[in-house]
């Protein structure tokens, strides 16, 4: 009876019941010295009544005593609008020190990089970022911990917000003071104000006369509009030479002319997530589209690397034609097919779902379609679906939500004609991460659908 009840509460358990057997044994036995002549049948019939009204204080107590110690379900992460994971760019970057200090630091919500002036520059200087979308944000956060050197981090700072542009309309929404060296200081704004626009002036330091240093801004709000993203399709000029991408409903498919290299991938928002595969390597890549389209700002890393990124990717579209590189397959179902034959497994992303949820979202059809085409021109191949989720909520609850969202997968490709004994699903929860889960962006990797080959 006690199976799968911990030992503790067991023992709680096994306490309230001896205490209710108690109880209906002193009750039979105040009956019985307090009237010898009543009969047998009156005795039980009191004893059990006492049982029962006594018992029925016990038990519920015990067993909300058991229900009381469950642990709370983990709260989601409050997103932070103004970071990178949301979509947000720079638009206006001060001096910096150099790529590994530079201003995309202060929105990648890693507390352990950020920025610094060069040597001898110090405030005040200016941070412009552009939001994906109309915002109100309420809180402001300043991360200054990692500073590297006593009286370098950021003092006085001035946040404002505009609707009308990076360059004007700004309205005062935070004037805060910031302690040397510790990180989460979180303020609330004095005023909201909707807009698209924050710029940050770090006006002062602690004191320091080389440098003038903040290693992270955040801030949590809400998006009042959604809009949808035109086409990223087209050609971009990149600091990895030019870079050829097709955008087919959630999907991405690519190639670069760097290494021989290919990307395949998906799109949530105006946030691209893939991962390159070259000659010589393969990792994960995220990058941001500009509201016009035109730009893209990114950053990538080595497969298994976790921590800072290796580098910065970013291009200026140059034509909407796609374009070809000769060791690209093409498309989607090209790719995820040539994927499959050599590699024997297929990272995927956009197969979107409701947020903790197997709900798959309306706009990840298109990919799933690609995927029924590949399957239907490979009869003979059996496919293994895994899900993964980040680490976000506990263990338990990830590898259910996990095994859930790869069933919706494999319940899908069974509806469009898949037979389903050539379809598995499998769940594994945050226990294979691709990318680190300490930020929004490593959590959005890990966050996938994989197919294996069997």
């Amino acid at each position: 009876a006690m199976a799968g009840v911990a030992p503790q509460e067991a023992l709680r358990l096994r306490l309230c019941l001896l205490g209710c057997r108690r109880v209906l044994w002193d009750t039979h036995a105040i009956v019985a010295r307090s009237n010898t002549e009543v009969d047998v049948k009156t005795r039980n019939a009191v004893s059990l009544l006492g049982l029962i009204v006594l018992c029925s204080t016990f038990i519920p107590v015990c067993v909300w005593g058991q229900a009381a110690k469950k642990p709370a379900p983990v709260a989601t992460p409050q997103p932070s609008l103004v970071s990178f994971s949301a979509g947000a760019m720079l638009v206006v970057s001060p001096p910096e020190y150099g790529s590994s200090w530079s201003a995309l630091g202060i929105i990648d919500e890693r507390p352990e990089s950020g920025w610094a002036t060069p040597e001898g520059v110090l405030g005040p200087q200016v941070f412009v970022i552009e939001l994906p979308e109309q915002t109100v944000l309420k809180t402001l956060t300043f991360d200054l911990a990692r500073t590297d050197g006593a009286g370098r981090g950021a003092k006085d700072v001035l946040v404002e917000m505009s609707q009308t542009g990076a360059t004007s309309g700004f309205q005062k929404i935070g004037q805060v003071v910031l302690r040397d060296k510790l990180n989460n200081q979180t303020f609330p704004v004095q005023a909201e104000a909707t807009g698209r626009w924050v710029r940050v002036t770090v006006q002062t330091n602690h004191g320091a006369k080389d440098y003038l240093e903040l290693m992270d801004f955040r801030a949590t709000g809400k998006q009042l509009t959604h809009t949808p993203v035109a086409n990223v399709s087209g050609t971009y000029d990149t600091n990895y030479n030019q870079f050829h991408v097709r955008q087919e409903g959630t999907s991405l498919t690519g190639c670069y002319e760097y290494d021989k290299g290919v990307l395949t991938g998906g799109i949530e928002g105006r946030v691209l997530k893939f991962t390159w595969v070259e000659e010589t390597g393969r990792g994960p890549a995220v990058m941001v589209v500009s509201t016009d389209g035109k730009k893209l700002v990114g950053i990538w890393w080595n497969e298994k690397q976790s921590g800072a990124p290796a580098g910065v990717w970013n291009g200026e579209k140059v034509s909407d034609e796609v374009g070809t590189c000769p060791h690209w397959a093409g498309g989607a179902a090209e790719q995820l097919t040539k994927d499959l034959e050599e590699f024997g497994r297929a990272r995927v992303y956009g197969i979107n779902f409701d947020t903790d949820s197997a709900v798959i979202r309306e706009e990840s059809k298109q990919t799933l379609d690609r995927i029924v085409s590949v399957l239907k021109n490979k009869p003979d191949w059996q496919m293994t679906i895994e899900g993964h989720t980040d680490s976000t909520g506990s263990a338990a609850h990830n590898q259910t939500l996990s095994e859930k969202r790869a069933q919706s997968v494999r319940d899908f490709l069974s509806a469009a004609g898949i037979a389903a004994t050539r379809l598995k699903a499998a769940g594994f929860g945050a226990s294979k991460p691709v990318a680190g889960n300490d930020t929004e962006l490593g959590r959005a990797q890990n966050r996938r659908v994989e197919l294996v080959r069997q």
